[in-house]
């Protein structure tokens, strides 16, 4: 919602202010300057990126649209979740756990939990390390090595959707002066044209100039930045989930691991030692 507010506030900002100066808004319709500036800028980004990087930035426009996924309220669940699973573990032994990580989605505990169960990518990533520990895993600083090294992986890879949109952002502007130059080249061909059709001429190819700073600081680059936000609120929810699990592994009771987990996230989605004990605590009812 955000970013489309953003993108009316800059349309409205930059052609409010060309209208109430006096500007005609037919001018800017320059339908080939566009296409010269967005196709050129969207074949160098084809030419330049991966088919997973491709594929990552067409999966990436819903959370650049709808925001970072992960609020305090999907925390809490996420922590009640962690600490469900390590009272099973205190109460029966690690093992306890082989059921619910071998099928989740059978689980009766990640079934309480739905936002979370429904989130393939994150279930199974909890589940992968859970099973570990069914497997006699108990080597925390090891499987925070691991776990560490997947994270990383996992941020490298969206790091790379974000930077490939902001590096087509940053081509604009020249793809803007191309436009640009060869709408001076159709303009000297019509040198001997009356000067108000010159002036046109003359108009349309500063159009592009105009397009390629417009497109790259006012939609590209923010778009960048937005997806960036929304994979960097992924890489915190594991974070949080990895926090947790190494504090289980070192023995610590349920609700210190989640207290740890807590710890971890950022004041805009950290639900409060309270509200966490509450939530908790219903569970224990």
């Amino acid at each position: 919602m955000l970013i489309l507010i953003g993108t009316v506030i800059v349309i409205g900002s930059v052609m409010g202010g060309y209208l109430l100066g006096g500007g005609h808004i037919g001018v800017l319709w320059q339908p080939f300057e566009f296409m010269i500036i967005l196709g050129a800028a969207f074949g160098a980004f084809v030419i330049s990126n991966p088919k997973s990087t491709l594929m990552g930035t067409v999966k990436s426009m819903g959370p650049m649209m709808k925001g970072p996924r992960h609020n305090k309220k999907s925390y809490l669940e996420l922590l009640s979740l962690l600490y469900t699973l390590f009272r099973l573990a205190k109460t029966k032994g690690d093992l306890a756990l082989e059921s619910h990580v071998e099928k989740p989605e059978e689980s009766p505990i990640f079934q309480k939990f739905p936002n979370v169960a429904h989130d393939h990518h994150n279930v199974e990533f909890l589940c992968d390390y859970l099973r570990l520990l069914t497997l006699g895993t108990n080597n925390a600083h090891e499987m925070e090595t691991i776990i560490e090294a997947e994270i990383e992986s996992h941020h490298a890879e969206n790091h790379a959707v974000s930077k490939a949109v902001n590096d087509m952002a940053d081509g604009m502007p020249a793809l803007g002066i191309v436009a640009a130059v060869l709408g001076v080249i159709h303009t000297m061909g019509s040198i001997t044209e009356p000067p108000e059709v010159l002036g046109h001429l003359i108009g349309a190819a500063l159009v592009g100039t105009f397009c390629g700073v417009l497109f790259s600081y006012g939609f590209f680059a923010p778009f960048s930045r937005a997806i960036e936000t929304a994979h960097d609120s992924d890489t915190q929810y594991l974070h949080c989930m990895k926090a947790a699990i190494l504090a289980h592994m070192q023995g610590y009771a349920p609700q210190v691991s989640i207290e740890f987990a807590r710890k971890t996230l950022p004041p805009t989605v950290k639900p409060t030692f309270a509200e966490v004990e509450e939530t908790v605590t219903n569970l224990s009812d």
